[in-house]
């Protein structure tokens, strides 16, 4: 598209701009006169610097209009526009979108997502014998969506690089791993050969899925080292001294 031809009138109108916003600005907060430029025929904007603390790098813009063959121009609108180096809020995020892990509480509803990848239908045939045996009987148990292989496999690298997978310090330090505790409960399903849960009070992970080759310091075949009772010196006998009690 073709620029719009200059027009004199509306480009000299800069003090007209300025006294629009004696109503709109406040008091104080509209600085110099920084630029003109035209948006269409017979129609421009002036821009002025914005000097609210609140806004930096921020603008007024007057948009003005001149009716054909008309020798003065008119206010159309009158606002404030961000600038190159404006502080900006952040860009918007549904609110359907800024749910984080944690943030659902008691009495909360997380929305309905028709088309999640992470889920299919429970009756869905997979190829996966074992994956399909699982949904069946997840079906029969009244569940119409079981985990896709995209989602089984985002719940595992989660569950893996989580606090109960091999990285976390306490596995690092551990005395073997959860694969060869008495109190490590296998998953069923195509998870089992990665996860299990488990079911010892005394760990930190009670109850949480583990990794195979996470691990604590609670380990049912674990020992904690015992040190070597100290020798007695044999006692000493001093008959030298007697001491009368009397009778």
């Amino acid at each position: 598209m073709a620029a719009a031809k200059p027009d004199s009138i509306l480009l000299a109108a800069a003090d007209l701009a300025r006294g629009a916003l004696d109503d709109v600005a406040e008091a104080g907060t509209v600085g110099e006169h920084v630029a003109a430029r035209m948006e269409a025929e017979r129609l421009a904007t002036h821009y002025f610097d914005c000097t609210a603390a609140g806004y930096p790098g921020w603008r007024w813009a007057v948009t003005l209009a001149r009716a054909p063959r008309a020798r003065r121009a008119t206010v159309c609108e009158t606002h404030l526009v961000p600038g190159d180096d404006a502080l900006l809020s952040p860009e918007w995020v549904p609110y359907a979108e800024r749910l984080a892990p944690g943030d659902v509480g008691p009495g909360d509803v997380t929305p309905y997502q028709a088309d999640d990848p992470l889920l299919q239908p429970g009756f869905e045939a997979t190829g996966d014998e074992e994956v399909d045996q699982l949904a069946l009987w997840e079906l029969g148990l009244g569940r119409p969506r079981v985990l896709s292989a995209e989602g089984r496999e985002a719940a595992a690298q989660r569950w893996y690089d989580g606090e109960h997978g091999p990285h976390a310090d306490v596995a690092r330090k551990a005395p073997a791993p959860c694969a060869s505790c008495g109190y490590f409960l296998p998953m069923a399903g195509a998870l089992r050969r990665l996860f299990g849960v488990c079911a010892n009070a005394w760990s930190p992970s009670d109850g949480s899925v583990v990794a195979v080759n996470h691990g604590c310091g609670a380990h049912s075949e674990a020992d904690v080292r015992r040190p070597e009772p100290e020798p007695l010196e044999p006692p000493v006998l001093d008959d030298q001294q007697l001491e009368i009690l009397p009778h």
